[in-house]
């Protein structure tokens, strides 16, 4: 996986955590240090630590899934992709809470890196992945991400959450498609 590549989904697997670093941005009356370091690090730790645990999983399996591992990271990236879309234009608005407690980031830090469990799968069964580097990738742009969004969210509102979201699941389904059509020789990067 080159460079840019990796760049691209760990931008595309950080938009949960964007999205909801906007919303507590925008709950948040007079943004600390505190609360910077709280999305940063609870987001971008789990945005590293699920796919490792994706990866264990996924190479586990490998030698059982060796001929089709390309549909595989395939179909849960599009799964994936398509979800956060339809979640982005379902309408249902996230309600804005402050709250950078233990229980209440625990429980988004989860929610936001499920996805990055799936992408950790594929890491297991795909071939010159060097997982130490891209899972530290991931956890660094989450973090850097959800800083960011938690600033835009601050002073813009909530007005590009559909957007990144959206944008987050087409990058996903089209990295699934690429990984798909370079295993089936159509095309070759």
């Amino acid at each position: 996986m080159s460079l840019a590549e990796l760049f691209i989904l760990a931008v595309g697997l950080s938009m949960d955590a964007f999205a909801v670093s906007v919303c507590k941005g925008l709950a948040t009356g007079k943004l600390k240090l505190k609360h910077y370091l709280a999305v940063g690090l609870w987001f971008g730790g789990f945005q590293a630590l699920m796919p490792t645990v994706g990866y264990f999983l996924g190479s586990t399996f490998e030698k059982y899934i060796t001929a089709f591992d390309h549909w595989i990271a395939f179909i849960l990236l599009a799964l994936i992709g398509g979800n956060m879309i339809r979640e982005a234009l379902s309408g249902d608005e996230e309600s804005a809470d402050a709250s950078i407690g233990f229980r209440t980031m625990l429980t988004m830090a989860v929610a936001t890196s499920i996805d990055a469990l799936a992408v950790g799968i594929s890491f297991g069964v795909l071939p010159n992945v060097n997982v130490p580097a891209a899972v530290s990738f991931i956890g660094v742009t989450t973090c850097l991400l959800s800083m960011l969004g938690l600033k835009i969210g601050n002073v813009f509102g909530t007005k590009y959450k559909t957007k990144a979201e959206v944008t987050g699941g087409v990058i996903l389904i089209l990295i699934g498609l690429k990984i798909l059509l370079e295993h089936l020789g159509i095309i070759g990067f």
